[in-house]
């Protein structure tokens, strides 16, 4: 029969759904852990029984014994039955627990809690065809995306996507004007004025409450004197001569990408730099079905569509790749080069002159 099940085949299926349900479920545990230090004692204090663990982060050692069967379960610590006790690997403290490390990813839950946040919203969307605008979302995604695209800056921006930029570096170095567009909580804006003391930045977004906490970020690292945030959209955002305008993860949701690539061309020098960095995409729809598309696919549908929708923009979304944005920069923008300067498994960073 044309229709006929393979039970086999369906049994396959069936154990993925578990595994992704069980994943699902363990993320809220995963940000439990965050917010209550859980991964933190960990990390600091080695293999501890479910009591030591919530005498060390005053919690109740029933939760922590039930919490810590199901990081156990999930592979995110290990278990010794001799001792009762639970550790953290080194492996996966520098990803759970330490907030600088370029591995860090809590922030990623906190955006996956945005996206049930938001479901219902969106689910009506999908009838209707309306957007919901960034702001709009819970404030949990607008932490959750600092800190986690912040790791990946952290481990990239500095040493290997600004050097690949054509002579970027040496002007960092001696002192330039730079725009960070659709700066968000400013994580990118911090790094780099961190990295450069002698240039100076601006960082725009449309989101008031985002530009509110990076200038209150720009005061506590210490580089409030070179570093400022504003509020303005990514076409109207004030100053010219910049020598280098940045638009880090945020090019593909924007109501008017073309519209901001005219005015990034309007705003840079004559010999400046506009460096975009863009979630890593193939052309091909085909060739982004995996597991990092799949996250980039599902984020793309919650929150990077719907921002767009709500303005009546044209909704790149989250894997554009190069093809479409090199449409959107040179075709629309005006640009007369673009050229991929480097890329990560989970980012394009783009390079474009006049």
């Amino acid at each position: 029969m044309a229709n006929e099940v393979d039970m086999k085949k369906v049994e396959e299926f069936l154990g993925k759904v578990v595994g992704d349900v069980g994943g699902a479920m363990a993320a809220a545990l995963v940000l439990i852990g965050d917010k209550l230090g859980l991964w933190k004692a960990l990390a600091a204090h080695g293999a501890l029984t479910p009591s030591e663990l919530a005498k060390r982060t005053e919690t109740t050692e029933r939760y922590c014994r039930e919490w810590l069967n199901a990081q156990a379960a999930g592979g995110y610590v290990t278990y010794d039955a001799a001792s009762g006790k639970y550790t953290l690997p080194p492996e996966h403290a520098v990803a759970l627990a330490d907030d600088n490390s370029p591995a860090f990813v809590p922030g990623l839950f906190q955006v996956v809690e945005a996206c049930w946040q938001g479901r219902s919203r969106i689910e009506r969307n999908f009838k209707t065809g309306e957007g919901l605008a960034w702001g709009e979302q819970h404030p949990c995604l607008f932490e959750g995306t600092e800190r986690f695209f912040r790791s990946g800056y952290l481990g990239n921006l500095v040493g290997a996507w600004i050097p690949a930029l054509d002579g970027v570096k040496d002007k960092l170095e001696r002192g330039i004007k730079v725009a960070d567009v659709g700066c968000g909580l400013g994580a990118s804006t911090i790094i780099m004025a961190k990295a450069f003391p002698r240039s100076t930045f601006i960082g725009f977004d449309s989101h008031a409450g985002s530009i509110e906490m990076a200038n209150k970020r720009a005061r506590e690292a210490g580089v409030a004197d070179r570093v400022r945030f504003e509020v303005a959209s990514s076409t109207t955002y004030p100053g010219s001569g910049y020598d280098l305008v940045a638009h880090f993860d945020c090019l593909h949701d924007m109501e008017d990408p073309v519209g901001a690539a005219k005015h990034v061309r309007r705003t840079l020098a004559a010999d400046g730099t506009w460096m975009i960095v863009e979630p890593f995409a193939n052309d091909r729809a085909e060739d982004n079905h995996n597991a990092v598309g799949r996250v980039f696919y599902s984020a793309s549908t919650m929150l990077c569509v719907p921002h767009s929708l709500s303005c009546k923009g044209p909704a790149l979304g989250a894997q554009a790749g190069e093809a479409r944005l090199r449409d959107v920069i040179v075709t629309g923008g005006g640009f007369g080069k673009l050229r991929r300067a480097t890329e990560t498994p989970f980012n394009l960073v783009l390079e474009a002159r006049i």
